[in-house]
């Protein structure tokens, strides 16, 4: 018999996904000949925003907006796209759906919806890239957003279909969890780092301490539980090619510096879930919403609550991702690779 580790208090959401907290939905697109594709996050209705970005190489589109001293205090959408540069056309698409339905920042008769968004690198993952003079981006953010739902598919869907985790077939991850308080936490992660998500020569996520519910395979405990690997080396040629997105949302009532707070301390899930993270080939960000629901009675001890389950939250929500991904040409997925 396996021993559980999972001996926490903190239950997840009926969905375990950011869609469980209120307001919120996530839509998919992508393209499986291209290998790639984009993930919406689309709040009911406009939501305070902040970003935490920490990669040495990342690629963003409306994000300076984002920063407590700006003007602008919500968003209208958040778009996480594969395509490198030319995936920041999804944001457009975006934007122009948005529009379509009156949704956006109002000066005077224009309508201008927010939409920061940010890319990963899948350009050389076996897809056909030929797509000519237009990028096939901007539509696909239009049909991601169009098929925003509270359910939506992780592993290879949206921005994760064409990601890379180290040696693995990187993907789609998404997990909740709730407060006594009352309080939601969800994370949604594209995962695409050159860092590995498993602790070496073993099939144990580095998150494997955070698991809830067998979530990504509730294995017994590792036998060794810290697995030195001083002698890691990048692999050749992966230069510039990887990146892990993340969004961390929460219904709390959180001003901007509040949100810029939370994704500050949402950005160490990344560190208990990818070794090496951060590093000057990966273009790590993570975005903040806060849709507003409810207040905090106490400011300071409620925020370092909520910002600590939520760097939990994204460490499992990136090993989901790669743990529900599947195999794509000749990229092996974690469940092919340690079925045994």
């Amino acid at each position: 018999m396996v021993k559980s580790h999972e001996t926490g208090t903190v239950p997840v959401g009926p969905l375990n996904a950011i869609t469980d907290v209120p307001g919120l939905k996530v839509g998919n697109a992508g393209d499986f000949d291209l290998r790639s594709g984009v993930t919406v996050i689309l709040p009911d209705r406009p939501a305070v925003a902040a970003v935490d970005a920490r990669g040495g190489g990342t690629g963003t589109r409306e994000t300076v907006l984002l920063d407590p001293s700006a003007t602008v205090e919500r968003v209208d959408a958040i778009v996480l796209s594969g395509g490198s540069a030319f995936g920041l056309d999804a944001a457009s698409g975006v934007t122009g759906w948005l529009a379509g339905q009156g949704r956006g920042f109002r000066i005077k008769e224009a309508i201008v919806p927010i939409v920061p968004a940010a890319i990963l690198f899948d350009l050389h993952n076996g897809g056909d890239k030929n797509w000519g003079g237009m990028a096939p981006y901007l539509q696909l953010g239009k049909d991601a957003v169009a098929a925003a739902s509270t359910d939506f598919a992780l592993g290879n869907a949206g921005a994760g279909i064409g990601a890379k985790a180290g040696d693995l077939k990187g993907g789609l991850g998404s997990a909740s969890a709730l407060i006594e308080t009352g309080v939601t936490v969800g994370a949604l992660a594209a995962v695409n780092p050159v860092g590995s998500v498993v602790m070496p020569g073993t099939a144990h996520f580095w998150a494997w301490p955070f698991e809830r519910n067998g979530e990504f395979g509730r294995l017994a405990p590792p036998l060794d539980p810290l697995i030195w690997d001083q002698s890691y080396s990048f692999p050749t040629g992966a230069a510039g090619q990887n990146t892990t997105l993340v969004t961390v949302a929460t219904d709390a009532i959180l001003t901007k510096a509040q949100a810029q707070r939370l994704a500050v301390m949402a950005q160490d899930g990344l560190a208990r879930a990818i070794r090496p993270v951060h590093t000057p080939l990966d273009g790590d960000v993570v975005f903040a919403l806060s849709t507003g629901r409810i207040p905090l009675k106490d400011p300071n001890s409620e925020l370092a609550t909520i910002g600590m389950l939520a760097a939990d939250t994204v460490a499992r929500a990136i090993a989901r991702g790669v743990y529900e991904a599947e195999s794509l040409g000749e990229i092996s997925s974690y469940r092919e690779r340690f079925s045994k």
